[in-house]
């Protein structure tokens, strides 16, 4: 991933991210406890190693991810909404995406899919509507 330092563009990437992945758990109409579980830990197995871009309190960015998922999931948003929301993200800022970050994004998606009774219909076509989009270019 590009240096994204301490601009607006770092916190909204993890922002839309976090889009994302309520948009992949909330695929089947319901966010279950252990697709919020696996997104957490693989946010400080993973996420928080990836750059060192903080919010503005000086925390790990990586957190706004968490933070966006949860406010999805008290907001009641709808999955093609999110979906939708990060794809225009990432249209418009698609040089920050470096090959390993889309990698992570697809593995923490597929592992929060699947974590729940593994992946069901709804969540294939959003996988498969996410390769696509990183597969444009």
């Amino acid at each position: 991933m590009r240096k994204l330092g301490k601009n607006n563009v770092g916190n909204r990437f993890y922002q839309k991210v976090g889009a994302l992945f309520f948009a992949i758990a909330m695929a089947d109409g319901k966010v279950h406890k252990m697709e919020r579980e696996k997104l957490k830990g693989l946010i400080r197995e993973k996420w928080m190693l990836l750059d060192d871009v903080e919010d503005e309190f000086g925390t790990d960015a990586a957190f706004q991810i968490e933070i966006v998922f949860d406010w999805y999931i008290e907001n009641e948003r709808k999955s093609s909404e999110c979906f939708k929301n990060f794809e225009t993200f990432y249209k418009k800022h698609s040089a920050i995406f470096s090959i390993q970050v889309k990698s992570l994004i697809l593995e923490t998606a597929n592992a929060i899919a699947y974590s729940f009774s593994g992946k069901n219909k709804s969540e294939l076509q959003l996988l498969g509507k996410l390769q696509l989009l990183f597969n444009k270019e």
